[in-house]
């Protein structure tokens, strides 16, 4: 009886430790969260700090991408009446093997009640999740 008890806790544990960890379609989905709601907080540059490579860019093509940020935000509060809130999608986010990428997919909700689910394309370079 004792050992089915010991037996029984051990693989309790082992489950709940198995179930704790994220995947790497977790993490990269709450990094595409977190880049996302940037626009939110109205920090675009920050957003565009979360773009793989973006410090490799010549500065005026770089000063080009925040301009297109910028001019998204204000496409999002002329349509939609604002981004209010991002959230994880229920879907679960797709790893391609042979691009090296995983998809996160989230959910945009806007000021007007509507809502959009987008898909971001996000790679890891050295343990830190990237838009692609």
């Amino acid at each position: 009886m004792r050992k089915r008890i010991i037996h029984f806790s051990l693989l309790t544990f082992t489950f709940l430790c198995a179930c704790s960890s994220s995947t790497s379609e977790e993490q990269a989905a709450r990094a595409a969260r977190a880049y996302y709601q940037h626009l939110i907080d109205d920090r675009p540059a920050e957003f565009l700090q979360g773009k793989a490579d973006v410090d490799s860019l010549p500065d005026s093509y770089r000063a080009q991408l925040l301009m297109a940020i910028n001019q998204y935000r204000a496409d999002m509060l002329d349509k939609h009446n604002g981004l209010n809130e991002v959230r994880v999608s229920d879907n679960v986010g797709r790893r391609d093997t042979s691009l090296h990428l995983t998809y996160a997919f989230l959910l945009l909700c806007y000021g007007d009640s509507t809502q959009e689910e987008i898909t971001v394309p996000m790679v890891e370079r050295d343990g830190r999740w990237l838009m692609k």
